[in-house]
């Protein structure tokens, strides 16, 4: 069609007169009815339709203003197609468009053909209504369709529905498969082992008497610490006795542990030290202990780390023999200063050294004085506590220096940072009473190493029942966490009462 008010555009307006012109139609022979405009919209209708409706006579006169024709947009411009009301949703069966009426050729629009009843669609996602349309009835035991008893009763209800047989899931699972059963978890705590419980409570009774000058001196009863570098998993716990919480003394356990460096390079230190018994400052002695050696060692940690990584034993036990003599001087030089006795300012102290590289799996222990180096490895407990009489220790593979550095095997290279000139104490202390002990060890996996106390290690060596529960509770792979490895660390032994400061190493 052409412009409002252009001129026609000769052939495109050829259909519409022939159409719907007076010029007769050749192809379609002479008509033996009338064929009127209304003729052929009633036959169009009737296509589309059983009962087309009548067509209504239009009024004389010009057509409304609303019902002109819309005025096409210009050629050179294409018009925007607006989206059609009829579009169906995806998965909705489309409904029959039917097409709208074109205007007469005076301009006046014709009524829209009426559009056949269809049935109502339902879209994909909607479940099918299970209630069909229209009454539903209900056959009796009467025949009744209204569903109503004999007597008049109202009818009973439906019976329920039984649920469709439940389908099993798919599963991928090889049946010949072996199935996978989680490992028992380990028998819990225990208050105590033995036949009797012991004599004193167990939670703490008084507490120590306080300087309001040397609060810093105070001693919390418990201390409680863990760690996870490389390859182990650490476990510490100090504890105050019981005979100590019942007299309302200090703990005179001291416990240290430290990592200097970093990443691969780094080294933790445990240090567990105990003051004289029945000395005034035994507290503090035992947390001097602790402090020196932590400064010796975080000075000379890069060397040490060295020398763990590369297995030199020997310079390992003359270096850190030397370190240890000089940490314990001070304190006996301390006790000088004092005008104590050297044995009232004294202290036990026992040390390992963990390398956070994971592919190093040497553990290095040492120190002076009582206690306990046991190793639990297939559910066996080992005591590897190195005697006086062992000089070096039990020989581990890839360790032990050429004999021929030194007759007895061991070679002094390292200084370790610390000065050789004679001793500024007066008169020079004497070396420590109790023989340097020395022992280094490669892990295994699934070892559990435990360093511990005299306090510890008295009742896990005299008591089975003790050491049969902890190897119940550390078999595990799984390293305990911190409240559960303080539990066990506090499961009593009657005739036992001393501080107990224990350190585990779990090897993954």
């Amino acid at each position: 069609m052409s412009q409002q008010g252009g001129r026609p555009a000769g052939h495109e307006d050829d259909w519409w007169e022939e159409l719907y012109g007076d010029a007769a139609v050749g192809d379609t022979g002479a008509a033996t009815a009338p064929d009127s405009l209304d003729d052929r919209f009633a036959s169009a209708s009737g296509a589309l339709h059983e009962d087309p409706p009548p067509a209504d006579p239009l009024p004389p006169g010009p057509p409304p203003a609303d019902t002109l024709p819309p005025v096409p947009p210009p050629r050179d411009a294409a018009p925007p197609v607006p989206p059609s009301p009829d579009a169906s949703p995806p998965g909705v069966s489309p409904v029959p468009r039917v097409p709208a009426p074109r205007p007469f050729p005076d301009g006046t629009a014709a009524a829209p053909p009426r559009r056949p009843a269809l049935p109502p669609q339902r879209a994909p996602w909607e479940p099918p209504s299970a209630v069909p349309e229209g009454p539903v009835t209900f056959a009796t035991d009467a025949g009744r369709p209204d569903g109503a008893a004999p007597d008049g009763a109202p009818a009973a209800p439906p019976p329920p529905r039984e649920p469709p047989p439940a389908v099993p899931a798919p599963t991928t699972a090889d049946p010949r498969a072996p199935r996978f059963e989680p490992p028992p978890d380990p028998p819990p705590s225990r208050a105590h082992v033995g036949s009797r419980p012991p004599t004193y409570d167990a939670e703490p009774t008084a507490l120590p008497a306080a300087d309001p000058d040397e609060l810093d001196g105070l001693v919390p009863d418990t201390v409680l610490d863990g760690a996870r570098y490389g390859a182990c998993t650490l476990r510490a716990a100090s504890v105050r006795g019981d005979s100590a919480r019942y007299r309302g003394e200090p703990r005179r356990d001291a416990l240290l542990a430290a990592r200097f460096g970093t990443g691969e390079r780094a080294l933790v230190l445990v240090a567990v030290a105990t003051g004289s018994r029945a000395a005034p400052g035994a507290h503090r002695a035992a947390a001097e202990a602790c402090r020196w050696i932590g400064r010796a060692v975080g000075r000379s940690h890069a060397r040490l780390v060295e020398d763990i990584r590369a297995a030199r034993r020997g310079d390992l036990k003359s270096g850190l023999h030397r370190l240890t003599d000089r940490s314990l001087g001070r304190l006996r030089a301390g006790a000088a200063e004092q005008g104590l006795e050297p044995d009232a300012y004294a202290a036990t102290l026992r040390c390992l050294l963990l390398p956070a590289d994971p592919d190093c799996r040497t553990r290095v222990f040492f120190g002076v004085g009582p206690g306990g180096l046991f190793r639990l490895r297939d559910g066996a407990w080992q005591d590897i506590e190195p005697q006086a009489a062992e000089v070096k220790g039990e020989p581990v593979v890839g360790f032990g220096s050429p004999p021929s550095e030194t007759p007895e095997g061991d070679r002094l290279t390292m200084d370790l940072g610390i000065p050789t000139p004679p001793s500024p104490y007066e008169p020079a202390p004497e070396p420590p009473r109790e023989p340097f002990r020395f022992r280094t060890s490669v892990a295994r996996p699934g070892d559990v190493l435990l360093m511990c106390g005299a306090g510890f290690a008295d009742p896990l060596r005299g008591e089975p029942g003790l050491r049969a529960h902890l190897a119940d509770r550390w078999s595990d792979p799984e390293p305990p966490g911190l409240a559960a490895y303080l539990a066990d660390t506090q499961v009593r032994v009657k005739g036992y009462a001393d501080d107990r400061t224990a350190v585990g190493v779990w090897e993954a």
